[in-house]
């Protein structure tokens, strides 16, 4: 609101005096009052509160019972492996934690070190944490803001607000009174904490300080957003409960069945809890981490870091990207994309070369910036440079051969600069500047090379095409120039000038961002632009890419403000594109989409984009212009800041979570068919057709390589990016998994029992644990024939099978472990059948994929 008050007026609100500051002794009270200007943080973590975070999980909890059952039936290998399995997961959760923390703390980093302030009518130099709210600053070039500032004297001062706003341009700042109500981003006459001066000095009265800051408020909603659990662990966490009160409850029923028809009490509680050991999957959270990790190392490849392991899933299932538009979808950099002159407008690329020479020679010659190993300057002076270069001339020989006499500044009042050269004997001014303004100005225009008179008609026609251009995004600079210059007043080199043309410049999307949103629209994920630009110019760049198409689908922060949340939720369907935005108004924008019910990803790089990282369900940073407020706030950091790494990133994010659910799936249906198995023997009276170090012994067979395998298994891109993305409420047996793991349980467990009553326990030891091996197989793909698989695409999966089979082969040939086990040795022509009869599983697979009999299961899915 301090835009809109005058001098008098802060005077007053402040009690202090816009002349001689404050007095010392009301600055030292202050002080005591109002605290330290600095950033606040939420309570640190220590590493045993973060400990004890991770273990505070279903999936944990069940890894330490069946821990103990372990060592109950003293099988110490499996207690020791349980163990490891629980310290990789807590060692991966601690690092990954503390985002929120390590964003403050680069908050913290950017606030200014010390400050200048006029006290007892003189000035002195104090650490930033002391400036107060009422004191006088003052603030020159390469100066960094300490608070917030109502400027009040102002000469050519320029700020860097890009890390703050997120827009690259620097922003020329005014002392004039603005209307109250207007967006932030329009408040012209503050300077921000932590924002830098570029150019110019100025003097103002703190209105802020601390928490209280634009920068403050930032902070606070890093503070004050909570972390969410992703998709994939909320399931895990699901499945968990589930299994821990299916253990119990067939431990108990299995040991009372045992006890009814009187068998050997300590026999049948050794074979109940071997059971419960056996419905839990506890290679399941290694899986989970490990194919994570994996995936994690691959997306490095395709310059994308994860900082939080779960994220590689959660982009997978993305509904809608919300992506800020400078540097993201966009290339950062002004480039000049058309040219108006000789009454006509080309793109840049149809003009040919050594064309328009007075244009352009006036376009390089009015121009304080410079190109080389680092450029320096305004962005859009920059970029005519570019353009000049482009089109064959040559800057330096130029300054030369029309060296400066004179210059006018550029001013926001006047809205021009001007440059006077020398041209042998004759000098020749060049005006550069905005098109309404040089358009009054100018009594000629450069017809076919040759200066004519102006017409209405002709005036018309330039203004026309400059409206064309603004309505296309771009911004317009106009050249006009006047030779045989005598008198340098500025009325006289301002008046009765020749019209050069003009140049329409923009900040250009990416080349390959287009293909990616055609790509991601194809998959089901829409694309959401967010920027502090115009409405116009975010269109037009909306326009280009495929994100919108109509006004309609464009809102501003302030149209935001004026809505209530009904109609909000109701036009967030149809709103693609959300111009003029604050921090405040990312984290709303952000939060309604997740409302409606979408997996929401958010890309950013500056510190008003950390507060919607977080908000979202993953957040993006930049890492090449990104600030560090905003890569530690994001989940995962794009190392080449371009968009379409995004959807690499999704493809890698989509394949991980088939590939995690086809682990849980094998193993689920595996440990069924153990329990189904032992249960049916017991409920017909038969002897139990296995013992308790059988089934701990198929479990560490089937639970880890084969299992693994599948985790890393290889999928088709193109398949994964034509499915819509996976609904957030969808659980991990959704399109009949649980009756898929039901059907291949009860088949693993009807060939098992088939052994049994052929052969005994050996029989049904050897085809559980291989009929097992042959289904992961089968698991690699539910819609594929084996026969059409690309075997060599997963190497692991070979690996794990034959593994897996001499293991198998060791307890039942190797005499020391035929003694441990308690099984009998095997001839080859049985083994010839045992392993026929393993292969059911996978000949089912085949089965199943027959045609019209796979086909209801696809339209399922």
């Amino acid at each position: 609101m301090y835009e809109s008050f005058t001098t008098p007026q802060l005077e007053e609100t402040f009690h202090t005096h816009s002349s001689i500051g404050l007095s010392s002794t009301e600055a030292d009270e202050r002080l005591r009052q109002s605290g330290e200007n600095i950033l606040k943080k939420g309570k640190d973590q220590t590493i045993l509160d973060m400990i004890m975070e991770q273990l505070n999980d279903p999936m944990i909890f069940i890894l330490f019972m069946a821990a103990a059952i372990s060592m109950l039936l003293r099988q110490f290998s499996d207690t020791a492996i349980i163990f490891v399995v629980i310290a990789l997961n807590t060692t991966v959760g601690v690092i990954q934690e503390g985002r929120a923390k390590k964003a403050m703390d680069a908050l913290k980093k950017m606030t200014a070190p010390s400050a200048v302030v006029k006290r007892d009518g003189i000035y002195k130099k104090i650490p930033a944490s002391f400036v107060v709210p009422g004191d006088l600053v003052k603030i020159e070039a390469g100066d960094q803001v300490p608070a917030d500032i109502r400027l009040i004297k102002v000469q050519g001062f320029h700020t860097n607000e890009s890390a703050l706003t997120g827009e690259s341009m620097p922003v020329q700042k005014t002392d004039t009174v603005l209307s109250q109500g207007i967006p932030m981003a329009e408040w012209k006459n503050i300077a921000f904490m932590s924002t830098e001066a570029m150019k110019g000095s100025a003097e103002g009265i703190v209105v802020a300080t601390g928490m209280e800051t634009e920068l403050g408020k930032i902070a606070g909603m890093i503070n004050d957003t909570p972390t969410e659990l992703t998709p994939l662990q909320k399931r895990l966490g699901d499945l968990g409960k589930i299994l821990s009160i299916v253990a119990v409850v067939l431990c108990a029923a299995l040991f009372l069945l045992g006890v009814v028809q009187h068998r050997n009490i300590l026999q049948m509680l050794l074979v109940a809890i071997s059971l419960a050991v056996a419905a839990i999957p506890e290679g399941l959270p290694a899986v989970v981490t490990i194919v994570l990790a994996l995936g994690v190392a691959r997306m490095v490849k395709v310059n994308t870091i994860i900082r939080k392991l779960p994220a590689v899933e959660t982009l997978g299932s993305v509904g809608i990207i919300c992506s800020d538009k400078t540097g993201t979808l966009t290339e950062n950099k002004m480039k000049v994309v058309e040219i108006y002159g000789d009454d006509r407008k080309l793109p840049l690329s149809q003009v040919r070369r050594r064309e328009y020479p007075r244009l352009m020679e006036g376009f390089l010659l009015c121009n304080n910036s410079m190109l080389g190993k680092q450029e320096i300057g305004d962005s859009t002076e920059l970029a005519l440079l570019h353009m000049g270069e482009e089109m064959g001339y040559n800057r330096e020989k130029l300054k030369e051969q029309y060296p400066r006499t004179y210059e006018i500044p550029f001013d926001s009042e006047r809205k021009y600069m001007a440059t006077v050269h020398r041209d042998g004997s004759n000098e020749t001014v060049y005006v550069k500047g905005a098109c309404d303004y040089l358009l009054e100005r100018c009594a000629f225009v450069t017809v076919r090379g040759k200066a004519v008179p102006m017409t209405e008609v002709q005036r018309m026609k330039i203004r026309m095409a400059m409206e064309g251009m603004a309505q296309d995004g771009l911004r317009v600079l106009a050249l006009a120039y006047k030779e045989h210059v005598k008198d340098k007043s500025e009325s006289a080199l301002t008046g009765s000038l020749v019209f050069a043309g003009m140049a329409g410049m923009m900040d250009p999307p990416r080349k390959e961002v287009t293909q990616s949103i055609r790509t991601l629209k194809k998959a089901g994920v829409q694309v959401a632009m967010i920027t502090g630009d115009y409405k116009d110019t975010a269109l037009a760049v909306a326009k280009k890419i495929g994100i919108a198409d109509s006004m309609d689908q464009c809102v501003t922060g302030a149209e935001l403000d004026n809505m209530s949340e009904e109609r909000f939720a109701k036009k967030m369907k149809d709103l693609r594109v959300f111009a003029r935005v604050t921090p405040a108004h990312k984290v709303k924008i952000v939060s309604r989409f997740r409302k409606n019910g979408q997996i929401v990803a958010m890309t950013g790089d500056g510190v008003n984009d950390a507060p919607s990282l977080q908000a979202a369900d993953i957040g993006i940073a930049m890492g090449r212009n990104g600030t560090d407020v905003a890569k530690n706030a994001a989940d995962m950091v794009l190392t080449d800041d371009n968009f379409s790494t995004i959807e690499k990133a999704m493809e890698e994010g989509r394949g991980i979570y088939v590939n995690i659910k086809k682990s849980i799936l094998f193993l689920l249906s595996s440990n069924f068919g153990e329990i189904i198995t032992m249960f049916v023997a017991v409920l017909l009276s038969l002897e139990t057709p296995l013992k308790a170090s059988h089934i701990l012994w198929v479990n560490l067979i089937t639970d880890s390589l084969p299992a693994l395998a599948l985790g890393v298994d290889k999928n088709d891109p193109v398949s994964l990016m034509r499915k819509k993305p996976r609904d957030p409420n969808e659980g991990l047996f959704a399109h009949g998994g649980w009756l898929f793991t039901v059907f291949y349980g009860m088949l693993i467990s009807a060939i098992t029992l088939y052994a049994f009553h052929r052969g005994g326990q050996t029989y049904a030891f050897t085809v559980l644990g291989v009929s097992q091996l042959f289904h992961a197989i089968g698991m690699r793909d539910r819609d594929k024939s084996v026969l059409r698989m690309n075997h060599l695409d997963n190497p692991f999966m070979i690996l794990a099978f034959f593994l897996g089979l001499a293991l198998q082969v060791m307890v039942t040939e190797v005499p020391y472990f035929v003694q441990a086990f308690q099984t009998v040795q095997l001839s080859f022509g049985e083994w010839q059948w045992l392993l026929g009869i393993s292969a059911i599983p996978l000949l089912m697979h085949e089965i199943l994929l027959l045609p019209g009999l796979i086909s209801g299961r696809r339209k399922r899915q």
